[in-house]
């Protein structure tokens, strides 16, 4: 028996369904954490104090970069997993890009949006 090249029409629907989950889940966090940059915009303070206002505005501005940081990190995701849907409806979805083979389904269930199969991510790594 010959290995498998690809998955079925039915494994792939499953991987979709995963997919979209995890897409609407994301998009939802980034609409939180995009919230709660706007927010910390308007938090005006009416503090008569300098220094406070001081300590306040650099607490703030490392708060907005962490969340930056964190919306960013959201996007790339969103995009990773939007991009494994094309990959999907193309029909390449689950074929490691420097193997060939199909990734292990217990590695695309953990990482839906991947790549690489094991092999591949730990050669890169060496």
């Amino acid at each position: 028996m010959s290995e498998k090249s690809r998955y079925s029409t039915e494994e792939l629907n499953e991987f979709e369904e995963l997919i979209t989950q995890k897409l609407d889940r994301a998009r939802e966090e980034l609409k939180i954490l995009k919230g709660s940059l706007n927010k910390t915009d308007e938090a005006g303070t009416d503090s008569t104090s300098a220094y406070t206002k001081v300590l306040e505005d650099g607490a703030e501005t490392a708060e907005k970069e962490n969340l930056g940081q964190l919306a960013a990190r959201q996007q790339k995701f969103i995009s990773n997993l939007e991009n494994a849907l094309i990959r999907i409806k193309n029909g390449t979805y689950g074929i490691c890009r420097e193997t060939g083979k199909l990734i292990s389904k217990e590695r695309l269930k953990a990482v839906p949006h991947t790549t690489l199969s094991i092999e591949a991510k730990l050669n890169q790594k060496s």
